[in-house]
C-alpha cells in the first residue's frame, strides 16, 4: 500500500489469524517487484528477483523460507533460507528483497518474535487506526 503520509509504499504482513501485522517501509522498486509478484504480472524483461529465482531453479535450490529476524534504529532486517542438495543455508538480505524472493518461490514469510514486540507500539496502532479504506488503493505499476 501506498503511505500518504510519508510518500512511500508499505508492505504489511499479517499472520495467518490476522492478529499481528508489521508494516514494512519499502522504495518504489521493491513494492513493484512485490507487486508483479502478488499480482502474477511478468516484466516485459526479467527482474532481479525473477533472476535470482531462475538462478536457484537451474541449480535445483530451493527457497525454504524467508525471516524478519531483527528490527534495529528503524531498519529490519531479514535472512533467507534455502535448501541445495541436502544442505541448508541461511542468506542476509533485505526485508524487501527476501519477501518479492520467496513470493516468487511460493515460501512462506515468518517474523521473529522479538520483532513483532518491538514494533508493537501506540504510535503504530494509531496511524493504523487512523487509515482510511482509500489509502489501501491499488497499487499501480
Amino acid at each position: 500500500m501506498f503511505d500518504p503520509y510519508n510518500n512511500t509504499f508499505i508492505v504489511i504482513l499479517k499472520d495467518e489469524d490476522k492478529n499481528e501485522m508489521l508494516p514494512i517501509w519499502v522504495g518504489r522498486p521493491e513494492a513493484s517487484a512485490i507487486s508483479f509478484a502478488l499480482e502474477s504480472v511478468a516484466a516485459p524483461r526479467p527482474m532481479t528477483h525473477d533472476l535470482m529465482k531462475t538462478i536457484l531453479d537451474s541449480v535445483d535450490a530451493k527457497v525454504i523460507s524467508v525471516v524478519i529476524t531483527e528490527l534495529k534504529d528503524n531498519t529490519y532486517f531479514a535472512r533467507v533460507h534455502l535448501s541445495y542438495e541436502d544442505s541448508e543455508f541461511v542468506v542476509d538480505s533485505r526485508p524487501s528483497d527476501a519477501i518479492a524472493l520467496a513470493l516468487r518461490a511460493g515460501a512462506p514469510i515468518f517474523a521473529n518474535e522479538e520483532v513483532l514486540r518491538r514494533q508493537a507500539s501506540d504510535e503504530l496502532e494509531q496511524w493504523l487506526e487512523n487509515l482510511k479504506p482509500e489509502d489501501f488503493g491499488k497499487y499501480e505499476t
